[in-house]
């Protein structure tokens, strides 16, 4: 004959085992490694960007200084890859518990941070290469202003499709914990 305390004792173990899988101590280091590396990465792009094609708008504006403001496109663009960062970065980090963390939304929240970060990364290097190379160009030909605008935008939506990619991430990160 089974005994109840012995079932009681039983199904207390499997009720704890269920839990430890559910949660894990690790798991906010994940959660909150995304959320650094998405405004670290994308700033890293939007610093790089900034610089290049500052580089540029310089150089430009000493043959042609009064194309300087309209040359300064390119840096701008590179800046708002910053904000992405820090949007997706903000939403990681209020997204995580301090208790019931699961390992799941560390990873949901990792692979968030690294689309954004990694997405604004490149783009950053993008706009760079293209802002320094096309104000350059532009000083020359103005004809090519349209030209460089539309390859800035590709590249600025490249880092947009991180940052889309990335708060969908997180709304998985928040439904896969219970």
């Amino acid at each position: 004959m089974v005994k109840p305390a012995a079932v009681l004792a039983f199904l207390a173990t499997l009720v704890q085992g269920v839990d430890a899988i559910q949660t894990d101590p690790t798991a906010p280091f994940f959660g909150f490694m995304g959320a650094a590396s998405a405004l670290v990465f994308s700033c890293m792009g939007a610093a790089y960007g900034t610089a290049k094609a500052g580089v540029g708008v310089a150089s430009m504006g000493v043959m042609r200084p009064e194309l300087v403001m309209k040359s300064i496109v390119p840096v701008i663009m590179a800046g708002v890859l910053g904000i992405y960062g820090l949007v997706i970065a903000v939403i990681i980090s209020t997204g995580i518990p301090d208790t019931g963390y699961c390992m799941y939304g560390g990873y949901a929240h990792l692979a968030a941070g690294l689309a954004c970060g990694l997405s604004g990364l490149a783009a950053g290097m993008t706009i760079g290469i293209v802002g320094d190379a096309g104000v350059r160009a532009n000083a020359q030909q103005e004809k090519l202003f349209v030209g460089m605008m539309l390859i800035l935008i590709f590249a600025e939506a490249l880092a947009l499709y991180g940052l889309i990619v990335g708060i969908i991430l997180t709304v998985k990160a928040t439904s896969g914990c219970k």
